[in-house]
């Protein structure tokens, strides 16, 4: 079954690497980036001691691994630490982001030669992997080259538990060869228990993601950000944040509509990806919106809605609204992150779709930490501003929801000390 993978995946990649880089070039998208993933010319940092390889999918899961590496180096300043994302948007965080980690590159093709190249050069003594992104051949040569393979900071999505009991034979190869799992809640043991993984082998740690050390702003430095933007301290800031195709119409027709009534509302919208920038802002047009983006905006400049066109700002802007919309949320997506907000004690508002988050969206929802927008009306009533005042109740509960979900980096660090052998 490995064998017909790889041969299946080389196929893939011989004949839709040109297009995709053709497709690229048109588009004025990235590359694939395939002579990195392919391990040509990779520069490894060389020193004596322990390593370790871990890696992440994107942006959420680099950022969320910040607090964790940053302990390892201060309790193992030795330890050799490779660092590895999937997407180029997350080994672009990852070079501003991990300045502890020795090395960052993108992960290898998923081709058994490439892989063992990898490992080769690298030498770990210990393969982590965040949350859920199992690479057949990345795994089984993580298992046959270091002490054990960890998954950290599992989750387990209700579409993914129902893929792994479709597909449980093929996964059962691929979970065996991971040595413990260290899932974010008891819904993702019971999903990898129902998936035929050892009960012995997982244990509940918690969320990293809840551990997030964002920046802490200095009200000038907030002043400072509204008066380069073009906000009054009068006005009242909605953030959408990483916002998904089928969104943004809703969030603008709804914030038109509460505009007639409100007229001092602002809307910044930080689409998930990018490069949709300039379609969002076409929406805005079509909507007799005045748009602006955060690269272009000046002093004096009047706009209503403010597109988020850089990658990795989004906090700031979290900082200095006065309510936030988490994105992914209005379409079956799945939701995004909603503790970023939280941190900036923001009051906090998501659609009805939070499968991805839904551990977390119910805890929030439960200590009244935040809304969920189900009904028509949901969407405008969040720009109206109703009760100031419940709002600012709702953003400090949101914050102390968060400070009561720690812990799980020190329940991490304990168990990947542990197939160190580190006492």
């Amino acid at each position: 079954m490995y064998v017909l993978y790889s041969m299946t995946l080389l196929f893939l990649m011989i004949i839709y690497s040109p297009i995709y880089w053709v497709r690229s070039r048109l588009i004025k998208r990235e590359p694939l980036h395939l002579i990195e993933r392919l391990g040509i010319g990779l520069s490894v940092k060389k020193k004596e001691g322990k390593s370790l390889w871990i890696h992440a999918v994107s942006v959420g899961e680099v950022l969320s691994l910040r607090k964790l590496i940053a302990e390892i180096k201060d309790k193992h300043p030795d330890w050799i630490i490779h660092f590895s994302a999937l997407t180029h948007s997350g080994f672009q965080i990852a070079k501003k982001e991990m300045s502890l980690a020795d090395n960052v590159f993108l992960i290898p093709l998923d081709y058994a030669p490439v892989v063992r190249k990898f490992f080769n050069k690298l030498q770990p003594d210990l393969f982590i992997l965040a949350e859920s992104e199992f690479w057949p051949n990345l795994l089984r040569e993580a298992r046959r080259q270091t002490k054990g393979v960890l998954l950290i900071n599992g989750r387990i999505s209700s579409r993914s538990s129902k893929r792994f009991v479709a597909f449980r034979y093929f996964m059962n190869r691929v979970f065996q060869n991971i040595s413990y799992f260290l899932v974010q809640t008891d819904k993702d043991r019971v999903s990898l228990v129902n998936a035929g993984v050892n009960a012995d082998q997982i244990a509940v740690g918690g969320n990293l993601k809840a551990e997030i050390d964002l920046p802490v702003f200095a009200d000038q430095a907030l002043v400072d950000l509204k008066e380069r933007l073009g906000i009054d301290e009068s006005q009242k800031i909605v953030v959408a944040g990483s916002t998904h195709k089928g969104e943004e119409e809703q969030l603008l027709s709804a914030y038109v509509r509460a505009k007639e009534r409100r007229p001092d509302i602002k809307l910044i919208l930080a689409p998930r990806h990018v490069e949709r920038a300039g379609e969002v802002a076409k929406l805005c047009e079509r909507l007799n919106v005045r748009v602006n983006r955060s690269t272009t905006v000046q002093p004096g400049d009047r706009w209503d809605v403010l597109i988020l066109d850089t990658l990795g700002e989004l906090i700031q802007f979290y900082a200095i609204s006065d309510v936030a919309f988490v994105g992914g949320s209005l379409i079956p997506w799945g939701g995004q992150n909603l503790l970023e907000p939280a941190f900036y004690s923001k009051p906090i508002f998501f659609g009805p779709h939070m499968d991805n988050f839904a551990y977390l969206a119910q805890t929030f929802l439960e200590e009244d930490s935040a809304r969920v927008l189900k009904e028509n009306g949901d969407l405008e009533r969040m720009f109206l501003f109703e009760d100031d005042e419940a709002l600012h109740l709702m953003g400090r509960r949101a914050k102390k929801t968060l400070n009561a979900l720690s812990g799980a980096t020190e329940k991490t660090l304990a168990v990947i000390e542990d197939f160190m052998g580190e006492e």
